[in-house]
């Protein structure tokens, strides 16, 4: 049993999550902490939730003392800024508190960083994960900054889920983004890795301070990993329809505005602008130093078939935003009708089914409002579980309104209380999946 300690910060992400499972499969005392956890992420005592971006230098020395830290891994990032999200404050401005916090202690620092060139830097992303090694290695610590391919886990996440779903669909990205270099990394070998130097003694001088790319040595692009992917979704054969760039920029641009609502879509415009940069690198000092041979993507994807759930996620990973943006839709257009475009269409209703007059014009502006006020709290992120629950409250109270006040309403031609059962059912689902980790 390895007594060592790691830290690892993160621990809710793609890397962080995996990476501290398997630590302590490995006999190391691994302790995870995130922002927040989910439910099934809470593993035991060791599965820390704190608000760690806003701890200043001496609450980290503090965390780092009193859980005897050896090893601190850091894996907080954040893809674009928005609501919530701020590269410069989690890449460059939590790295130099974070660096203060060690300081001349006996702590090896092991940083996820990005591939790449300093000089083919461009967005606010990659400029700020930049300015972070650069303080790391002016630091003096002990410190290993490790530079991923593009990750291929388990579990799914971001642009993971997003090269999945395209291959459980008929779609393909434009030519020029399939034939972008994208060389993959297992995230087992990222984990063997964080392994590998945290049994290293801190004084090691082979391994003071080294920056690796972690990657396939082989050169791999998109299309090659979505083939790969295609093959255990069973879609290889299917014929493909190559998505216009100006579809793509769209959804970007879409993304970006979901960004700010809190949302976090894998196609955002700092994602497409990455992509088209391209992943690469040179992983031969990684694989010399660490004698550590990666996995191959048949041996990573191709392992096992695809799984239903696999392929359940895949398919409706696409199909998240577009019912959330439906819902969202249904209810403010809704809602807008009633109030401003037919309002004595929607009042006459009431009037025809012997409303008191006092009560019509109350309740036609009321309703209307809820309806809209529903429509705005599923739009963002963070009030989505509460629109949803409202919008299925909500529908269940018109329809046993009107089956109690208005029965004929039920066999008006157009079905219109009819169809709010199938509306429930859809608010169910879009609940269902509102998880994301």
């Amino acid at each position: 049993m390895n007594q060592r300690t790691i830290l690892v910060l993160g621990a809710s992400g793609l890397i962080g999550r995996f990476v501290t499972d398997d630590l302590r499969a490995r006999g190391f005392r691994a302790v995870g902490v995130a922002r927040s956890l989910s439910p099934a992420q809470k593993m035991g005592a060791l599965d820390i939730e704190l608000p760690i971006l806003s701890l200043d230098a001496a609450a980290l020395t503090r965390l780092l003392r009193e859980q005897a830290v050896d090893v601190v891994v850091n894996c907080l990032g954040v893809l674009q800024d928005g609501p919530g999200s701020d590269t410069s404050a989690v890449h460059r401005d939590f790295v130099a508190r974070l660096l203060q916090a060690i300081g001349d202690s006996a702590i090896r620092l092991v940083h996820i960083s990005i591939p790449g060139m300093a000089e083919a830097d461009r967005t606010a992303f990659a400029t700020t994960k930049r300015e972070a090694e650069r303080l790391i290695a002016a630091s003096g610590i002990a410190h290993a900054i490790l530079r991923p391919g593009f990750v291929v886990a388990p579990s799914a996440y971001g642009g993971s889920a997003m090269l999945r779903a395209l291959a459980a669909f008929p779609l393909d990205l434009p030519g020029a983004e399939m034939a972008t270099p994208f060389q993959p990394v297992a995230v087992e070998d990222i984990s063997a890795t964080i392994a590998w130097l945290a049994a290293r003694d801190i004084d090691d001088a082979s391994v003071i301070s080294v920056c690796w790319d972690l990657m396939l040595s082989e050169p791999v692009t998109m299309a090659g990993i979505i083939k790969q992917f295609r093959f255990a979704f069973g879609t290889a054969g299917w014929p493909r329809i190559a998505m216009p760039t100006l579809m793509l920029d769209l959804g970007a641009k879409i993304g970006d505005l979901a960004n700010y609502l809190g949302w976090m879509p894998p196609m955002r415009s700092t994602a497409i602008a990455e992509l088209r940069r391209g992943v690469s690198g040179d992983p031969s000092a990684w694989i010399a130093a660490t004698g550590i041979v990666p996995k191959t993507l048949a041996e990573v994807i191709g392992r096992h078939p695809a799984t239903i759930q696999d392929k359940w996620f895949a398919r409706l990973f696409l199909v998240k935003a577009l019912i959330f943006a439906s819902l969202a839709a249904f209810w403010v257009v809704s809602g807008f009708i009633a109030l401003f475009v037919s309002y004595r269409a929607a009042a006459g209703i009431l009037s025809a089914h012997n409303f008191a007059p006092a009560l019509v014009d109350p309740i036609t502006i009321g309703t209307s409002l809820m309806d809209m006020s529903i429509g705005v709290l599923i739009a963002f992120r963070r009030t989505a579980a509460v629109g949803l629950v409202a919008g299925i409250v909500a529908s269940l109270s018109y329809m046993l309104g009107a089956a109690i006040l208005t029965p004929d309403l039920w066999i008006e031609p157009l079905g219109a209380l009819v169809k709010t059962g199938p509306a429930i059912v859809l608010m169910l689902v879009a609940l269902l999946m509102l998880d994301n980790r």
